[in-house]
């Protein structure tokens, strides 16, 4: 295993990028200040631009960890910002990761979730090694297990009032894919 840090990611229409602080304005726009977006997630609808800034500099701070993956979504045609994919744990001792990612509802629906979570399984298993990618979900947003299932990830079953988001405690549907179940 060899971490390699927040490298950039290319797919047919996304690129996955480092955030700089230049992406407050269409980060908090196009999805955290939005409560639909935040709805089912573990941090709090973002309110205003002053609080996206704080985040991207967190965020900015560790780019130079090789350990550390937090890159935003950003669709090649339009040159728009649309979300954020992360491996928001990872577990070196049994190469494994988790991911979370978000991205705005004007892009919902559109693949565009699913072709940023294969990169990242892809290059997490075949650039930096890894033998577990994991994600999860609160029960009541389906539509985020549909794109664990459409890359490849096995249900591996639910921990009731597993996880706190912010509609409170919450049952937690748990995803992962193994780099030997891939074909």
């Amino acid at each position: 295993m060899e971490h390699k840090g927040t490298v950039t990611l290319e797919t047919p229409r996304l690129i996955l990028r480092r955030l700089t602080l230049a992406d407050a304005e269409p980060m908090y726009r196009n999805w955290a200040s939005d409560p639909g977006v935040t709805k089912f997630l573990t941090w709090p609808t973002h309110s205003s631009v002053e609080v996206t800034k704080q985040i991207l500099a967190l965020w900015a701070s560790h780019y130079e960890e090789l350990n550390y993956y937090q890159w935003g979504i950003v669709v090649k045609d339009e040159n728009a910002l649309i979300g954020t994919i992360a491996a928001v744990k990872t577990d070196d001792e049994i190469e494994a990761a988790e991911i979370g990612y978000c991205i705005g509802q004007n892009w919902w629906h559109k693949g565009y979730t699913s072709e940023a979570l294969g990169a990242v399984i892809h290059f997490l298993f075949d650039e930096v090694g890894l033998n577990r990618i994991a994600a999860r979900h609160d029960v009541n947003n389906s539509h985020s297990g549909g794109v664990m299932k459409k890359c490849g990830m096995q249900f591996e079953g639910i921990m009731r009032e597993g996880a706190k988001n912010n509609g409170g405690l919450c049952d937690i549907a748990n995803y992962a894919i193994l780099k030997k179940d891939r074909a």
